[in-house]
């Protein structure tokens, strides 16, 4: 995105498309190389193999293809990331993967396998600790941390709104840093009003959000203002 320099400035930890929703050698490779310097976390982010619709849509895809092809996204972010000196240290699942694992156990197999393979930690929905997801990567060995979205609406069930709903995205940066500060509290605020527990380790801003250079600025501003201890990703 064109503002992902940007970005860098602001974010402690970046996730970096490896080649099936977006990116390429030469975009990780950049990328890598940038966040490294400014000595934020490297996480890969890969997806569905789906280019057309930005990874952004489920697919009836075989498991076992899937693991293979997360897996070479992986590889492919580690392999710049050794080049550049640095390493990979988690692994978050984007657009319509991150959704399909809490549902789709297959899927969810396919992503534990790829992220053992790979000895990486996963960065998930919450709901992730209480699915299939959630016992399969117990059994393999592969620890979950939960995330909350800054600039993503919630509905009552705690899970994200559907992006085509009214309030599904928190462009103000004043909407999204009042969320941010209340995941950071522990809870947020659903579309109803209702308030619920989330208990979250990272927050996420997405970098093809409207304005989310402003997001960003304003929530790490706003969160350093309101005495929240921020750090770049790392394992307890």
């Amino acid at each position: 995105m064109s503002g992902d320099d940007d970005l860098l400035e602001i974010v402690t930890s970046a996730n970096i498309a490896c080649g099936g929703h977006a990116g390429d050698h030469a975009t990780m490779q950049r990328t890598v190389a940038r966040a490294h310097s400014r000595r934020v976390v490297i996480g890969a982010h890969p997806s569905y193999p789906d280019r057309e619709e930005f990874g952004r849509r489920r697919m009836a895809i075989a498991g076992t293809v899937l693991r293979e092809s997360l897996s070479e996204q992986i590889a492919a972010l580690a392999a710049v990331a050794g080049e550049e000196g640095t390493q990979v240290r988690y692994l978050k699942p984007h657009g319509a993967l991150y959704h399909a694992v809490l549902d789709d156990d297959d899927h969810a197999g396919a992503l534990v396998a790829a992220a053992a393979e790979h000895a990486l930690p996963l960065l998930l929905a919450p709901q992730a600790h209480q699915r299939t997801v959630g016992a399969l990567a117990e059994a393999s060995g592969v620890r979950i941390y939960s995330e909350g979205f800054a600039d993503r609406g919630y509905d009552d069930e705690g899970f994200l709104l559907p992006r085509q709903q009214p309030g599904a995205v928190l462009s103000q940066p004043d909407d999204a840093l009042a969320q941010a500060l209340e995941l950071a509290r522990g809870r947020v605020r659903t579309r109803s009003g209702a308030q619920l527990p989330m208990i979250v380790r990272s927050i996420c801003v997405h970098g093809d959000t409207p304005g989310a250079i402003e997001l960003a600025r304003s929530i790490r501003a706003g969160l350093s203002q309101a005495k929240v201890d921020i750090r770049a990703w790392s394992e307890p």
